[in-house]
């Protein structure tokens, strides 16, 4: 708990979302945004994102192998900065090992969104899923990059339900999976906390039907509080944080209004349809048996849960870890109560130790580098 007062007394939880934890605004120094063209992408509904195009950057450079490419997919409204602090020389993705794709996932506001497509702007845009994102990267891959094969898929929460997506939409396509915090199937309770996240937003007046002038502030607000305050932090932190309990209240002002700028309400919108309907079960030809399309990943697998997560509950990943043949499972940071947060790359021990485990699993992966030789 001290680690936590001592995070919180540094301001770590004071100015950015959830999903932009180390997520700050892009900077000359960094990797410079690009973008792949894919024409129309075909949606697993039948219905397409016209002139559809991906986000990404990349870090370190391809080897002539090709052999040394990992895949980092993002978080519910993250972007390609989500694991920044995972992300340089020696850290667990260090771009003088490996050459580090990070995408953007659909309905971010950087890779095609309701907020930024000309065709088909804000509810004009179809409706899309979890495995949608995992083709479009899968396009960026092989189109784009010339990339067959990677050594590892990686993504926090909503990140981690596309990796493990990966593995069984393409399960020779990887040596390794790392799922931190991520749900194979979306549990009712996590299925609660975005449908009540999103209702406070389409129930503001202010929101118009997806037609608004402005952000629809009054649901905004309250979206970031049930979404981000409540279900993404534990008691545990707030306890540590605010000796006096009414304290919380102009921080939780703060924290919203920093939200109205965070990201597109509609966008928010689209992604927990895709998040909620989430069910790895559901990829052809499993039949929505979760439990059968989990045993056909063949990929080693890593799977990171953060103790008392109370938006991606860890007893979901848990359970789907029974399932899951070459699997390895950890508690992030065990002795600290962070939740769904132990991902976000604030807290020191949850750093330390991400980039400790997951580091140490890729090194046993590719055999202390040999493989990518």
């Amino acid at each position: 708990m001290k680690r936590i007062v001592h995070a919180a007394a540094f301001g770590l939880l004071l100015s950015l979302p959830l999903w932009s934890l180390s997520a700050a605004a892009h900077t000359p120094q960094q990797p410079p945004h690009q973008s792949y063209g894919e024409g129309d992408l075909k949606l697993e509904s039948g219905e397409a994102i016209k002139d559809f195009s991906i986000s990404y950057v990349t870090h370190g450079a391809l080897n002539a192998k090709k052999s040394n490419a990992i895949l980092m997919v993002t978080a519910l409204g993250g972007n390609h900065h989500r694991l920044d602090f995972m992300i340089g020389p020696g850290k667990a993705l260090d771009p003088d090992k490996y050459f580090i794709v990070c995408t953007d996932a659909i309905g971010n506001g950087l890779t095609s969104s309701p907020s930024n497509s000309k065709a088909q702007p804000r509810m004009a845009f179809p409706k899309f899923a979890m495995r949608d994102m995992v083709e479009s990267q899968y396009r960026l891959l092989k189109e784009k990059l010339g990339i067959d094969h990677v050594v590892a898929v990686i993504g926090p929460s909503m990140g981690g339900m596309q990796a493990l997506q990966w593995g069984i939409s393409h399960p020779d396509f990887m040596d390794a999976l790392v799922a931190i915090v991520p749900l194979a199937k979306t549990p009712a309770w996590s299925v609660a906390v975005v449908e009540a996240s999103r209702k406070a937003i389409m129930n503001d007046p202010a929101w118009k039907d997806g037609n608004y002038d402005a952000p629809p502030e009054k649901g905004i607000r309250l979206w970031r509080d049930i979404l981000n305050l409540l279900s993404a932090r534990t008691p545990d932190m707030y306890a540590a944080q605010f000796k006096n309990g009414m304290d919380v209240l102009p921080w939780m002002e703060a924290q919203e209004t920093a939200a109205l700028k965070a990201m597109d309400a509609n966008d928010y919108i689209y992604q927990t349809w895709a998040y909620e309907r989430h069910d790895v079960g559901a990829t052809p030809p499993f039949n929505g048996d979760t439990a059968k399309a989990l045993a056909s990943i063949k990929a080693k697998t890593l799977i990171l849960t953060g103790t008392k997560d109370l938006l991606n509950p860890e007893f979901e990943p848990r359970e789907a870890a029974k399932n899951i043949h070459d699997v390895k499972l950890m508690t992030i940071s065990p002795g600290t109560v962070t939740g769904h947060a132990s991902a976000g790359g604030f807290f020191p021990a949850d750093v330390e130790f991400l980039n400790r485990e997951v580091g140490g699993f890729l090194d046993a992966v590719t055999e202390g580098g040999k493989k990518l030789d």
